[in-house]
């Protein structure tokens, strides 16, 4: 069994919070997507985005980041590609699709940057 820490509340990476906004600012969007791809497209990018803020929690609190992040990069590109299908099937205007690609974007550099760190630290 891996020892965990538990990181205190300020020390949580700025990428948690950023997931966390991203999901509550996405998900009344998702509930608006039409029936026929609210619960396909919709349901399957709130749970990789779900999985995103997981794998990035379970890394804050992991001794070896390595993996939660890979995973999290993972599903993260996955999510970002759900988006623009959404955005190509004329589920999401315009507007809300980039307001949605900028923090996917930037959520993506941010787990990269601490994939990098978790990569050099061994």
């Amino acid at each position: 069994m891996k020892k965990t820490t538990t990181p205190p509340k300020a020390q949580m990476p700025k990428v948690v919070e950023d997931c966390h906004e991203l999901l509550r600012w996405l998900i009344p969007h998702l509930d608006k997507f039409p029936r026929n791809r609210r619960f396909t497209l919709g349901e399957r990018l709130e749970t990789e985005l779900l999985e995103v803020l997981a794998a990035c929690v379970s890394a804050a609190y992991a001794k070896r980041k390595q993996t939660f992040l890979e995973e999290a990069s993972q599903r993260l590109a996955v999510a970002q590609h759900l988006w623009r299908l959404a955005y190509e099937l004329q589920t999401i205007p315009g507007q809300r699709y980039q307001a949605g690609s900028k923090q996917l974007v930037s959520l993506g550099a941010q787990v990269g940057g601490w994939l990098k760190l978790a990569r050099q630290a061994g």
